[in-house]
């Protein structure tokens, strides 16, 4: 039965809370304490939801009921009604910013996100964006404001940025429509006006000869030990330059041989195996007594507590002669993806090695342990080849890592 004042009058708090329904998801919610709250209990997108609408006697029979109608007229519209309440309250409020709202955006991404990925798309905002955009209401914002944040850092050259850049404030303005907060997302109108980005590859050598020098280069470096020790393990292990040098103790297991990478390192968000072969264990204890101690592998030459630069391996690498279009950290990969594939190696296993985006929805399936058998034949397979490169046999390869 629909409530009544007198019913709600009469009806005495008790030890627990009680609960009287008006009907339509609506009910008056008594406390132990006397007080007495309106309530309004729906689902919406398939979830059961609980919205406040008022304190009752502040808010009569008569003004909840409205409240609920007005509610339930939303979600026949397909509108949430406690998103609209926020929308709202943000548009009163003068909270509707594009700084304000592209900060609720970074704080609901953070914990999908690496620490080293937010902190990156944060600084781009504060640095190219919000100079600019910041105060101004979301929904205000047009094309042409978009264009002009784009053509300023166009100016410094850095179009790469331009167009990631872009994205970001396209993706806060599809937040912002998917909130009720903006209408349209004006990126989409400078698609195709924007200089495009030239495709760059990252440096590396791929002819075995031109390999067979680099790895006799890294041999006879006479800088850093460590930094000696990280060029040595780089081209076995072929991962990531940041997943190098981000590498933590704790995550290499001496007794299976394997270096086990989290998912928040990884860019693809999965927790990936890096098989080792007997010349990167050989390595890994030669490292330890320099850093084993510590934290990371490769800690920075200023603090233990933060990993080597990345400009480390590449610095080094410039100092042993190899130019910016000739070699780079990243390198590795390609040179050993290149050699792999032409070595006849399953094209499967050196894909799901080097951790690439799967596109395939059956092979996605696997887990990070796919082909992990041949991988590690592989890796060994691949370390034995750049040791023939560098012209080494295991006692010199045993001597030269420390």
């Amino acid at each position: 039965m629909p409530l009544t004042d007198t019913a709600i009058r009469t009806t005495k708090p008790t030890d627990k809370v009680v609960k009287i329904s008006d009907g339509n998801g609506l009910f008056l919610q008594i406390n132990p304490n006397g007080s007495r709250y309106w309530r309004l209990a729906y689902r919406f997108g398939g979830k059961q939801k609980l919205m406040a609408l008022g304190v009752y006697p502040e808010v009569s029979l008569k003004q909840a009921r409205e409240r609920r109608d007005e509610a339930r007229k939303l979600m026949a519209d397909g509108t949430d009604p406690m998103v609209q309440r926020r929308v709202e309250k943000i548009a009163l409020s003068g909270d509707d910013t594009f700084e304000q709202i592209a900060r609720d955006w970074l704080k609901k991404m953070a914990p999908s996100w690496s620490a080293g990925h937010l902190a990156l798309t944060t600084n781009r905002l504060e640095r190219d964006v919000f100079p600019a955009l910041g105060t101004m209401q979301i929904g205000t914002i047009k094309a042409q404001d978009v264009r002009a944040v784009l053509d300023r850092m166009a100016t410094r050259g850095v179009i790469s940025s331009v167009h990631r850049v872009k994205q970001i404030i396209g993706t806060v303005f599809r937040f912002a429509v998917a909130a009720g907060l903006a209408d349209t997302d004006p990126t989409s109108a400078l698609t195709r006006t924007l200089t495009p980005v030239k495709e760059r590859h990252h440096a590396a050598v791929t002819d075995p000869a031109e390999i067979s020098g680099l790895l006799r280069a890294i041999d006879a470096y006479s800088g850093d030990a460590v930094t000696r020790l990280a060029l040595r393990l780089a081209p076995l292990v072929f991962v990531r330059p940041g997943e190098l040098r981000h590498a933590e103790w704790s995550e290499i297991d001496f007794a299976t041989s394997t270096w086990t990478i989290p998912a928040h390192k990884m860019k693809m968000r999965e927790a990936h195996i890096v098989p080792l072969s007997t010349q990167a264990v050989v390595i890994l204890e030669a490292l330890r007594p320099l850093t084993g101690s510590g934290r990371y592998l490769f800690p920075s030459m200023r603090t233990p507590e933060r990993p080597m630069s990345e400009n480390t391996i590449t610095a080094a690498l410039r100092r042993m002669g190899y130019g910016v279009g000739e070699a780079t950290g990243h390198g590795f990969r390609t040179t050993a993806s290149t050699r792999l594939n032409e070595m006849g190696w399953d094209g499967d296993v050196i894909e799901r090695q080097l951790a690439h985006a799967e596109r395939n929805a059956v092979r996605n399936a696997y887990n990070r342990a796919a082909y992990l058998p041949e991988r590690r034949k592989m890796m060994q397979a691949w370390a034995d080849y750049l040791d023939q490169l560098a012209g080494r046999n295991v006692v010199q390869m045993m001597a030269t890592a420390v």
